[in-house]
């Protein structure tokens, strides 16, 4: 079953690129206390995630914590020294923390895995985004085709 609004969010570890090379964190330290955007896609590097989703949140950084998120976080299914790799060619900075669900998961026990074996990628993340709130969700849009549902424009209108 995918997450809904009014779930909270699961404890799980994921990774993110530190200064002296890959370190853990766990969900719990990344929403106690805080509102959080956070969007999945299905990969680094890939079209639309590269093009469109991940520079969305870049760009919108700042209008998006003048209307009360404290952080941004970017997940995919893709290790951690991808990821860091990505958010370096995405010139992220500490707009968007890059963080990687390597073995999915947070992408399992949130429901929102996709499975894209067929095209040589494996199991992957949905496109989504969420905005969270002490662990809770309060908000949340899966991409059924359409991405801008998904998109850091679509969560600024809904702020």
């Amino acid at each position: 079953m995918t997450i809904s609004i009014g779930d909270k969010i699961p404890s799980v570890d994921l990774s993110i690129m530190g200064s002296d090379g890959p370190e853990g964190i766990s969900t719990d330290d990344i929403f106690s206390g805080k509102k959080v955007a956070i969007f999945g896609l299905p990969g680094a590097f890939t079209p639309t995630c590269s093009a469109k989703h991940l520079p969305g949140f870049v760009n919108n950084a700042a209008a998006l914590k003048a209307k009360g998120i404290d952080t941004i976080v970017c997940l995919a299914v893709n290790d951690v020294f991808v990821m860091g790799a990505w958010g370096k060619d995405q010139n992220v900075g500490d707009k968007v923390m890059m963080a990687s669900d390597g073995s999915a998961v947070f992408t399992k026990a949130t429901g929102l895995e996709l499975d894209l074996t067929e095209r040589g990628l494996g199991l992957r993340c949905q496109r989504f985004s969420m905005v969270v709130d002490d662990g809770e969700v309060l908000s949340i849009h899966i991409d059924d085709g359409v991405f801008e549902m998904t998109s850091a424009e679509t969560m600024l209108s809904e702020l």
